[in-house]
């Protein structure tokens, strides 16, 4: 069996964005040139598969607005 690695990213940004809110905007320019770089190499194809994935997110943020 294979070990698996763990690299625990998300965690250590979420306890630097709770000490230093500026990473924020850091963290933004990475996924922005990611997403970049992503639409270079495979064209519209990565957009509409980043988009599709955010379909559940933005329906999770409409029902939590909407919620009286």
């Amino acid at each position: 069996m294979a070990a698996s690695i763990r690299i625990p990213v998300l965690g250590h940004i979420a306890r630097d964005i709770g000490r230093d809110i500026n990473l924020v905007f850091y963290v933004l320019t990475i996924l922005v040139t990611l997403m970049v770089l992503a639409i270079k190499t495979w064209g519209v194809a990565a957009l509409v598969l980043t988009c599709v994935a955010f379909v559940p997110v933005m329906f999770a943020l409409l029902v939590w607005i909407t919620i009286p």
